[in-house]
């Protein structure tokens, strides 16, 4: 019998260490999002290139939706960088930045929770960025898409906001009871 227990918690330890070292598979997938992000730099500068190009050209609302286009190029490349900075850190290895001069502020105290709100509000901003350029530009963006593309525009803008408040709120909630609400154990005893 003490064999079988034996065996049994060799081949335990060895597919505990085995689902463990599992969590290395996400590394290239964050490596990938590197690659990535370096390509939509490329995109980054094709769109100043062109903007700088038409600038004495076009009229102010054209530069500001090309400025705006810059924004939103910027403002999803800060959510690749909180994907692979931060899913990496979180869910593969810890990163060893806490000396490092410039250590993102960001970075402080963040868990799973934490990183999913800033992805939620990265996506709302976003969303906002897009929906502003429209209204800069209502016009051809009534034309194109109209009323209706225009509404769909401004529910999903809210859909992120209100998923964003969502998250913090259960965040919020979930952290508040987690460190100030009785323990299970402390229930138990106390019936």
């Amino acid at each position: 019998m003490a064999r079988k227990v034996k065996a049994f918690g060799w081949f335990e330890n060895t597919f505990e260490g085995i689902i463990f070292w599992s969590r290395w598979v996400q590394a290239p997938m964050y490596g990938g999002l590197i690659v990535g992000a370096f390509l939509y730099l490329g995109k980054f500068f094709q769109e100043l290139a062109h903007m700088y190009h038409d600038l004495f050209d076009k009229p102010e609302t054209a530069v500001m939706l090309g400025l705006l286009s810059l924004v939103d190029i910027t403002m999803v490349m800060n959510l690749v960088v909180m994907v692979a900075i931060g899913g990496y850190s979180i869910f593969t290895s810890r990163i060893d930045v806490d000396m490092h001069d410039d250590k993102p502020l960001w970075l402080e105290g963040l868990d799973a929770g934490m990183l999913k709100i800033k992805l939620a509000t990265s996506l709302a901003s976003i969303s906002g960025v897009q929906l502003l350029k429209t209204f800069v530009d209502y016009r051809e963006a009534a034309d194109k898409a109209g009323a209706e593309g225009i509404i769909i525009e401004i529910v999903i803008h809210m859909v992120f906001i209100f998923s964003a408040l969502l998250l913090a709120v259960t965040e919020k909630t979930i952290h508040s009871y987690g460190h100030h609400g009785p323990k299970p154990l402390e229930i138990i005893e106390e019936h």
